[in-house]
């Protein structure tokens, strides 16, 4: 039954079709005069003459005058707008499709393949080399690593760090790998959400950002280790491992990727978030490509210290949870922080003897004061 009305509609539209091709070809004689009369009456309107016949030709009798206004909208020109922000009079500015292309083009393309590419070699090293373990056998004994505060700033910026790539990552390739799975409907959706919390969470993670850095900047200063450090790749190459102070080059390279990106990702991210604060659009797109390569950079810097503090390294993980490492894992890894720390216990425990000492003579020394004359 279907199908029958779908016929009979298709043959409706097909006789419609012929019988308004049939009146064409019918009137067309009577207004062949008429419009070839229209045709040749010259345009008043602009004080020029526009051949209208010959306007599908190659050869133009005029040049249009309005031509020049269009040339200007596209060269950037700025007209008149009653609205008073920086260039509201601009209608087209041809540097967004440039801005366009290397956000969409090398910016996404790259970034992807640089972060699949990390991600399968350290799987590949994994595989290769396993788990860096414990030359010695567990003492313990513990030390203190990190403190309570060390810890919370540690993993309040890592958990707002991996929010910011989650939401980042879906506004970058949304186009191309979300709406595929989710369809234009949810990933508007999602899309909205994600800006945001982006947008909201960029501000927190800052505080993080700057806390660390105030926290953990003495420690992050290059010393004399850190060369011999990076020529044994931090114990890969060699029997012996590199000594270490608290932080190892390794880790110190980390932070100064952190304070570098993330200044700039910070400083870029408020000028997107605060649009009002009257920057141009040049401004806007600089600082989104800033903003997106120093992100990726970032989040391929996150992989490696992710792996290596979770997968890479025994006993890595339990410091940061905890805040306490095993003796034998810190003369491992960081043997001139062990020094340190060792060192640092026995002075206490010196001057505390010494506190008791002194404690005791003042003791006997007010008994003796206390004690009546016989």
């Amino acid at each position: 039954m279907n199908s029958m009305r779908s016929f009979i509609s298709a043959g409706l539209r097909s006789l419609c079709r012929l019988g308004l091709v049939l009146l064409v070809v019918l009137l067309s004689p009577i207004a062949g005069g008429s419009e070839s009369q229209i045709l040749q009456q010259p345009v008043q309107a602009t004080g020029q003459t526009w051949d209208f016949a010959n306007a599908n030709s190659n050869t133009r009798t005029t040049v249009n005058p309005r031509s020049h206004v269009w040339r200007k909208v596209r060269e950037g020109g700025a007209g008149y707008s009653a609205v008073k922000t920086p260039e509201a009079g601009q209608l087209i500015q041809s540097n967004g499709e440039v801005w366009r292309r290397i956000r969409n083009g090398p910016l996404a393309k790259y970034g992807a393949w640089a972060m699949i590419a990390t991600v399968v070699g350290l799987a590949f090293f994994y595989t290769v080399r396993g788990q860096v373990k414990l030359d010695f056998e567990r003492t313990g004994q513990t030390l203190l690593r990190w403190t309570v505060f060390e810890r919370f700033i540690h993993w309040y910026t890592a958990l707002l760090f991996l929010l910011l790539t989650i939401t980042g990552l879906s506004i970058l390739y949304g186009r191309s790998l979300l709406i595929p799975m989710l369809g234009h409907e949810s990933f508007a959706v999602w899309a909205s959400w994600a800006k945001l919390i982006h947008n909201y969470a960029g501000p927190l993670f800052m505080v993080g950002l700057f806390t660390m850095v105030v926290i953990w900047f003495k420690d992050n200063i290059p010393d004399r280790y850190d060369l011999n450090w990076f020529k044994a790749f931090g114990g890969l190459v060699g029997s012996k491992h590199p000594s270490a102070a608290r932080m190892n080059a390794g880790e110190k390279a980390w932070f100064w990727l952190l304070f570098w990106c993330g200044m700039m990702i910070s400083l870029t991210g408020l000028v997107l978030d605060f649009p009002v604060v009257e920057q141009q659009r040049f401004i806007l797109q600089i600082s989104h490509i800033i903003h997106l390569s120093c992100a990726i950079l970032l989040m391929i810097g996150a992989l490696g210290h992710i792996y290596i503090g979770t997968l890479g390294t025994e006993g890595a993980l339990e410091g940061m949870i905890g805040g306490e490492v095993d003796e034998a894992w810190a003369k491992q890894h960081h043997d001139v922080w062990y020094e340190d720390m060792l060192e640092q216990q026995r002075q206490m425990k010196k001057d505390g003897s010494a506190h008791k000492a002194m404690n005791r003579l003042r003791d006997i020394s007010q008994t003796s004061i206390e004690q009546p004359e016989s």
